[in-house]
């Protein structure tokens, strides 16, 4: 049994919220900026020979396969959020029933956090090292982050949980967006770290990923000492002994969805757009070294950019949203992402990148936020929380290997990212639709 303790609590509620600054970190510099640029380096080292002397493709071999090396990250990523979408379900029920989601948030944490670290020692001579730490770092972010979200309506009352998942995500863009300053201060001036020669700004990069392992499993500690281990306080002894409980609890979700209009519909929308908006995420940095041909001292401005407008975003729609509706803002997000991808085709220069890039932020921390929030008001009673916001990270991550494979193919295919645009509009429309088909009188359930 478990103390019990109040919805509200300040303690509980900042430490919950200094997790999305523990391990935004990763997002920012493992997948958004110092990564892709070093993997995409080092991979354009591994591939130079074989291009200069055939004249074809800049590709790399893999697993007895010829792929462009950006094609083969965003397959490694696609094949990590299959993983966690397939092993998600089943820990979250065993987390419900056991009542100690904080063991498996943990678990993940560390694995995450060490897979970063790890990718301190990758290099040209190891790239199955680069790529099996890159799945291995995806798969304990999203896997942590189950659990994570599971607490959000466990320990805030109703009303305060747009608020709180805000704070979570402006929590996370700054301190992502501080560690990284961090990191281009080593990499810019590596004599400050005692590194010299040559290769003092390869390694101070290298340095980074190690410094975005520690900097999560640190300040997660600062979660994982104050978040209660089971708010909801009884514990379902001899559940355990059924190992599928997981899947069960997954198949019970689904059924209940049938007789809840409102959520269904909206999760139906939600795993549309947020496609559109994971690979994004998960592909910016590509696309501006790639397509635009933009430098390292031009792409991390525009991370910058999105970062810190993110954090007004994720205010700003919350604050609307409490004036308007949760599902109002969201169209008008997804209109907004409409409009960012056709922006994106016709994208050429790095200052229509920044101007890109500042819309990207805008929406980027007001859909996350208002998504997570909106999904969690829209629950029935319950105490299976792990279960149902399985069933939601479900839809994110599927989504997310559905996205980046089908992104990664057709640039794989047509050597041209600006193809791969087409398919993100079309996500974003067709979840603009979803989104108005759901009722608007919240007593409507079948």
């Amino acid at each position: 049994m478990n103390k019990p303790f109040v919805k509200g609590d300040k303690k509980v509620v900042n430490a919950w919220a200094i997790y999305d600054w523990a391990n935004s970190v990763y997002h920012l510099v493992i997948t958004s900026t110092l990564f892709p640029i070093y993997y995409s380096a080092t991979t354009r080292w591994i591939a130079g020979p074989p291009m200069k002397a055939s004249g074809g493709p800049n590709v790399v071999n893999f697993l007895g396969l010829s792929v462009l090396p950006d094609a083969l990250y965003t397959y490694a990523l696609s094949f990590a959020f299959l993983v966690i979408a397939a092993l998600a379900p089943l820990l979250s029920g065993i987390a419900d029933y056991s009542g100690n989601k904080k063991i498996f948030m943990k678990f993940f944490c560390y694995m995450g956090a060490s897979a970063c670290s790890l990718l301190f020692f990758f290099d040209f001579s190891n790239l199955w090292l680069g790529i099996t730490m890159v799945i291995f770092a995806c798969i304990g972010y999203a896997g942590s982050i189950v659990f994570y979200n599971a607490y959000l309506p466990e320990i805030v009352e109703h009303k305060d949980q747009d608020k709180l998942s805000a704070k979570g995500f402006s929590y996370g863009y700054i301190g992502s967006a501080l560690l990284l300053i961090i990191n281009l201060a080593m990499i810019t001036f590596p004599s400050w770290t005692g590194l010299k020669g040559d290769a003092a700004t390869t390694m101070a990069t290298r340095f980074s990923f190690l410094t975005v392992g520690l900097w999560w499993v640190g300040f997660a500690q600062i979660t994982f000492r104050r978040l209660p281990t089971n708010p909801m306080g009884e514990v379902k002894k001899g559940e355990l002994k059924n190992i599928w409980k997981g899947y069960q609890q997954l198949l019970k979700v689904w059924r209940l969805l049938k007789t809840t209009k409102r959520l269904r519909r909206f999760l139906i929308a939600f795993f549309i757009y947020n496609t559109g908006v994971r690979t994004i995420m998960l592909v910016a940095n590509l696309f501006g070294s790639d397509t635009l041909h933009l430098k390292e001292e031009q792409l991390i401005p525009t991370i910058l950019i999105i970062q810190f407008v993110a954090v007004i975003g994720a205010y700003i729609f919350s604050h609307i949203a409490k004036l308007k509706s949760d599902v109002f803002m969201l169209k008008i997000a997804v209109f907004i992402w409409v409009g960012v991808c056709i922006g994106a085709y016709f994208t050429y220069t790095a200052k229509e990148f920044y101007l890109l890039a500042f819309f990207v932020g805008l929406v980027m921390g007001g859909i996350q936020s208002l998504s997570r929030s909106t999904y969690s008001k829209m629950l029935p009673p319950t105490e299976d929380h792990a279960s149902f916001f399985s069933f939601y990270d479900v839809c994110e991550n599927v989504g997310s290997v559905l996205g980046l494979f089908l992104y990664g193919w057709v640039y794989d295919f047509t050597h041209d990212m600006r193809n791969s645009i087409g398919f993100l509009l079309f996500l974003f429309v067709l979840g603009f639709i979803m989104l108005n088909r759901i009722p608007k009188n919240k007593l409507v359930n079948a």
